[in-house]
């Protein structure tokens, strides 16, 4: 417990992960529709019992209510389309740990992302040399850079750098001792033996090697001025210092060396293509951008500004230190870039900003990383270059360890939480006019209109249309153009439901009328119970249609590239044909005989009320879905 892994997994093991607000949100609304449902079906089965006798067709009415009114589809709704979404991320590159993360995906406000590997491609290069007064030439440079390298790379920048020197280095020299990179300095240092003497190289951060060779204010500001030269380029710069000794009693710290300085090493790491394009996106879709990195201030500053992250003030892991939590919750506000930052100072950002309120994204690849992917609401680890600790604290890995990948994810998680509440859109809609059709004839002393057989029936059409239909919804068009979603937001606000009762009150009114006419027509019971059955499923498919899309238009209601909404219309049209003309079924279903007048009946229902609820939309629209539609340039105009 008292080394630095031990600490780290204590820090871990302190912190809870986010909970899936949308489980919570679905259970609330579950039991809230299950404790409505059971009071209806049961007051039914004694207010038929006693006003009616018969208590058998009692327990029937009470059933058929109770299953009209149950929305037993949200826990199907929850698995299908967070297991789908899990799986359409992964075609992006993207693994889901934590189910949870997809839903919080769509509402990020704050991405924060470390440069090498994410931002660039990773494929370092020696790209400049800058030699020293005294310091021996651009090889001296390359060579003491690959003695102060391990023997056996990994690290890309030491990779980049044995390539540059093919891996030459002083013959004869074995590896006698070596200082790894510490916290309170930002250098690596090998003793490498040749004979009875020795040979000390340095590379890292210029600062520390300038600490290292005791540089004077003159000889500092120099080396500087070089670095500053290569870093504004975004060329990732180290300092190469070299010392000599007899003495093989090993200091505790390399400062103990008479260093001197031989020169810098700038190294360049390209952009990749997809990163200023994706940023861009984040922008246009509210989200915050935020560098975090270990470079120097002036590389991370031109690497962000080639990102086409906004322009905003940098912070160092040295400033970091000195503010207090209120001091860094002010700075948080105008900070687009961390430089020079420590992996365990990331966790004091993410919780800086949680506390500000935001939704935090946070990519990470190291062991030190671990407790700010678990702290952050969204954990994102790399899968190629990351650690084990760090994939099993994130909430995703990105296979490929590329930016864009996020921002797809992203995407793709609005999308489906859109699709979520498309789908709860329709369930709510859609128990309306079966209740309503279940329980009016009921409350008019006729006959039983539905019984637990034909509700069983229409729950066939409904799960898999759930299920299917509105998984595959394409994105809305301006799905990347709208404000994170508040956090607090809940999955289906009561204006939501109000308009979801009210699709499905419209759709009740247009079946109640037909059957009340067709009743009090004389037409037979039989026939009357067919005409509403299919009137009913013709609503069903009408309010499928209108539930496709938030926007009120045609195109995206009747167009589109979904393939399972057409296998859905195809099989229960075919379903429709088999019952309205298969004399068993017709006998099973207690269906009188259908005309094909009936038919068109039906259709017209379905018509109109797909007209009625599409003209109807822009004005749902602006009263109910306005904040989630908004876009964060409409935002800012209507906060000034």
């Amino acid at each position: 417990a008292s080394s630095q892994i031990g600490k780290i997994g204590q820090s871990l093991a302190a912190l809870d992960s986010e909970s899936p607000r949308l489980r919570t949100e679905t259970a609330r609304i579950v039991r809230m529709c299950a404790i409505g449902g059971g009071t209806v079906a049961l007051l039914v089965v004694l207010l038929y019992g006693l006003l009616r006798g018969g208590w058998l067709d009692a327990v029937l009415a009470g059933i058929a209510i109770g299953m009209s009114l149950l929305p037993e589809e949200f826990p199907v709704v929850l698995t299908i389309f967070l297991a789908m979404g899990a799986w359409r991320i992964g075609q992006a590159g993207v693994l889901t740990r934590r189910a949870a993360a997809i839903e919080t995906l769509g509402s990020a406000t704050v991405l924060c992302t470390d440069k090498t590997g994410t931002l660039t491609e990773n494929r370092m290069a020696v790209a400049e040399f800058w030699v020293s007064a005294g310091g021996g030439t651009e090889a001296d440079v390359l060579e003491t850079s690959i003695l102060a390298s391990a023997t056996e790379p990994v690290d890309p920048m030491e990779v980049a750098i044995h390539a540059a020197g093919k891996a030459e280095r002083s013959s004869g020299g074995v590896l006698a001792h070596s200082y790894g990179l510490r916290p309170d300095l930002l250098a690596i240092t090998n003793v490498w033996q040749h004979g009875d003497a020795f040979m000390v190289a340095a590379k890292g951060a210029p600062e520390a090697i300038a600490e290292l060779c005791r540089l004077d204010p003159a000889e500092r500001e120099t080396m500087m001025a070089a670095v500053d030269e290569m870093a504004v380029r975004g060329i990732r710069v180290l300092g190469v210092a070299r010392a000599k000794t007899s003495d093989d009693n090993w200091p505790e710290t390399p400062r103990d060396f008479a260093f001197s300085l031989v020169g810098l090493i700038g190294l360049a790491d390209p952009l990749r293509p997809s990163v200023k394009a994706a940023v861009a996106e984040c922008r246009s879709a509210g989200i915050r951008v935020v560098m975090i990195t270990g470079d120097h201030a002036a590389t991370a500053r031109a690497i962000a500004s080639q990102a086409g992250i906004a322009d905003g003030d940098l912070l160092t892991g040295e400033d970091l230190t000195a503010l207090d939590d209120a001091q860094l919750a002010e700075r948080l506000k105008t900070v687009t870039v961390f430089a020079r930052i420590m992996p365990e100072q990331k966790l004091r950002i993410v919780e800086a900003f949680k506390v500000d309120g935001e939704i935090v994204a946070m990519t990470g690849d190291g062991v030190n990383d671990a407790p700010s992917l678990k702290s952050a609401h969204i954990g994102i680890a790399m899968g190629k270059r990351g650690t084990d600790v760090a994939r099993e604290a994130s909430a995703i890995v990105l296979l490929d360890d590329d930016f864009g990948a996020i921002v797809t994810a992203i995407a793709l998680g609005r999308r489906i939480y859109d699709n979520i509440r498309k789908a709860m859109a329709f369930i709510f809609a859609v128990h309306v006019p079966i209740a309503g059709l279940a329980l009016l004839p009921l409350v008019l002393g006729l006959p039983i209109l539905f019984g637990p057989i034909h509700i069983a029936l229409l729950e066939m059409v409904i799960d898999p249309v759930c299920a299917l239909v509105f998984e595959a919804e394409a994105r809305e068009t301006d799905i990347m153009k709208r404000r994170p979603r508040p956090p607090t937001e809940p999955l289906f606000s009561w204006r939501m439901i109000a308009w979801s009762v009210f699709q499905g009150g419209v759709a009740f009114a247009l079946l109640a009328t037909t059957f009340l006419i067709a009743t009090y027509q004389g037409m037979p019971e039989a026939e009357v119970r067919a005409l509403s059955f299919f009137g009913l499923v013709a609503s069903i498919l009408a309010l499928i249609l209108v539930n496709r899309s938030f926007s009120p238009s045609l195109n995206e209601a009747l167009g589109g590239s979904n393939k399972a909404l057409g296998y859905v219309f195809a099989a229960v049209i075919a379903i429709s044909a088999l019952i309205a003309f298969v004399p068993q079924i017709q006998g099973l279903l207690r269906f009188g005989y259908f005309r094909y007048g009936d038919f068109g009946i039906a259709a017209a229902i379905g018509a109109a009320l797909f007209i009625i609820l599409e003209l109807l939309k822009p004005l749902a629209k602006r009263a109910i879905l306005k904040t989630s539609q908004q876009s964060p340039d409409a935002s800012a105009v209507a906060t000034a």
